[in-house]
C-alpha cells in the first residue's frame, strides 16, 4: 500500500477520515492489519507528507496511535503528551497539521488506566509533573461535582479530561475552531481501552 497523496488527502472528508481510523482499529483488534511495505512508504514520503488525521494522545507506551489504528508512514500526525492535555505547543502542532498540512480530523484520545490521570487524582506533586497534572484537575472537579460518591473513577475523569481538551482546542485556537465551523475538519474525542485494544468515540 502506497503512502497517502495530496490528491487523496484533499478528496477525503472529515467523516471519511474518522471512519478510516475506526476501520483501522477494527482491523487491529481482529489481527487483520494491512500488509504494508513500510520502506516503500518511506521513499514515497521523502519529498512530502499528506496525513489525513492528527491524533492528540497520551505518552503511554501502550497507546501507539499508528499501530492501534493500523496506519502507515505518512498517514497520521501524532502529538503525544502525558494525559493528552493541551498547551501552546500542542495547539501550534495541531494548527500546523490542519491549516498548513491539510489534515481533516483532530482526534483527542484518552485511555483507560491512565497514569497521569491517576496521579492527578492522587494529588501527586513532583517537579514539572505538578504543573502538567494541574491541567487534569478541572476534569476531577467536574467528576466530583457530578458524583454522589466519595470515590471518583479514574476512567470517568479520563473521559471528562478528553472533553476538556477538546473544549480548550476550540476556545484557544481560533484557527481550528473556524475550520471546524466551516466543515473543513472535525474535532472528536475517544477513549482507548488498554485491555481490549478497542477505541470508542465519545
Amino acid at each position: 500500500m502506497k503512502a497517502l497523496t495530496k490528491v487523496l488527502q484533499e478528496k477525503m472528508s472529515p467523516t471519511v477520515a474518522l471512519n478510516s481510523l475506526l476501520e483501522g482499529n477494527k482491523r487491529f483488534t481482529q489481527q487483520l492489519q494491512v500488509n504494508r511495505d513500510l520502506m516503500s512508504q518511506v521513499f514515497d514520503t521523502a519529498t512530502g507528507q499528506f496525513p489525513f488525521a492528527a491524533i492528540l494522545s497520551c505518552i503511554d507506551s501502550r497507546v501507539p496511535a499508528e499501530i492501534v489504528f493500523d496506519q502507515g508512514i505518512g498517514d497520521l500526525f501524532s502529538v503525544r503528551v502525558a494525559g493528552n492535555v493541551v498547551n501552546v505547543d500542542v495547539l501550534g502542532s495541531l494548527e500546523y497539521a490542519c491549516k498548513v498540512a491539510g489534515s481533516k480530523l483532530v482526534l483527542v484520545m484518552g485511555h483507560t488506566k491512565c497514569g497521569a490521570v491517576t496521579a492527578a487524582c492522587e494529588n501527586v506533586e513532583l517537579g514539572n509533573i505538578t504543573s502538567l497534572l494541574a491541567k487534569i484537575k478541572p476534569a476531577i472537579a467536574l467528576c466530583e461535582n457530578n458524583s454522589n460518591s466519595d470515590a471518583i473513577s479514574v476512567e470517568n475523569v479520563s473521559v471528562k479530561n478528553v472533553a476538556i481538551s477538546i473544549e480548550t482546542l476550540r476556545k484557544e485556537s481560533p484557527i481550528l475552531a473556524e475550520m471546524e465551523q466551516q466543515g473543513l475538519i472535525q474535532i472528536v474525542g475517544a477513549i482507548y481501552d488498554v485491555a481490549s485494544g478497542i477505541v470508542s468515540v465519545i
